[in-house]
């Protein structure tokens, strides 16, 4: 019988990104939006590499990537006073089993 090694820990994290969109073709956005905000809750190793992921897949989803704005981890957010949601902690834990990017709020801009 071959002896399993322990599973090492994950070190990736969900950090929380504010991710400002301008308008593309097809970009999904509401007809005479401007462009929009969305709020993503993506995993990885550092707040660096989920910014990279988040943008490399909003790109491939058509939006046009004007500014990305972190807020740190969940742990982060809450040393610093916030108060989440048991919804946004359920994505948050979501996105880090799913080592995924999910996008929880989407808010069009219109002038």
């Amino acid at each position: 019988m071959s002896e399993q090694k322990p599973a090492k820990p994950s070190r990736q994290q969900v950090y929380t990104l504010l991710v400002q969109v301008g308008r593309t073709k097809d970009d999904g956005l509401p007809e005479g939006s401007t462009g929009g905000a969305l709020l993503c809750y993506a995993s990885g190793i550092d707040e660096a590499e989920a910014v990279r992921e988040t943008v490399a897949i909003l790109k491939q989803a058509d939006l046009a990537v004007l500014e990305v704005e972190g807020y740190g981890t969940l742990e982060d957010q809450k040393q610093a006073g916030a108060e989440i949601g048991a919804e946004d902690e359920a994505l948050m834990q979501r996105a880090f089993e799913e080592n995924s990017v999910i996008v929880a709020q989407m808010t069009p801009f219109f002038d």
